[in-house]
């Protein structure tokens, strides 16, 4: 165990060593823009034009948002010819959204973060 000098709590050093990453994966979720733009892409791929026009941005907020989800390994892209389709990597994150779905629903503060699947009835 190891004492970390943040309000001296006692954690072993394997867990002190997950926390940045840890931190900038929530980070990355913390922003009402990159929220919309991962329920947007939950529904399937979309280009910088697709996102700016559905979700009312500027190009250039799109863009930069899109940057830091990539960074986070959360989203990537596939060119063709001139354009880029961006989609999300990792299918476990709206695994992290049901479960955040779950706890804010606890705590009386129901939100939906993820599409409704086929047979939800959303409620």
């Amino acid at each position: 165990m190891a004492i970390v000098s943040d309000g001296g709590r006692c954690v072993s050093a394997d867990i002190a060593a997950g926390v940045p990453p840890a931190a900038s994966l929530f980070h990355s979720l913390a922003d009402e823009t990159r929220l919309r733009i991962v329920q947007r892409l939950a529904r399937g791929e979309a280009r910088v034009v697709d996102l700016t026009a559905e979700l009312g941005l500027a190009q250039s907020t799109v863009s930069k948002h899109l940057a830091c989800l990539r960074g986070c390994d959360l989203v990537d892209y596939r060119a063709e010819g001139r354009q880029s389709f961006y989609s999300l990597t990792r299918p476990e994150l709206m695994d992290l959204l049901a479960s955040a779905e779950q706890l804010l629903a606890a705590t009386g503060h129901a939100v939906t973060l993820r599409p409704a699947q086929v047979g939800e009835s959303g409620s």
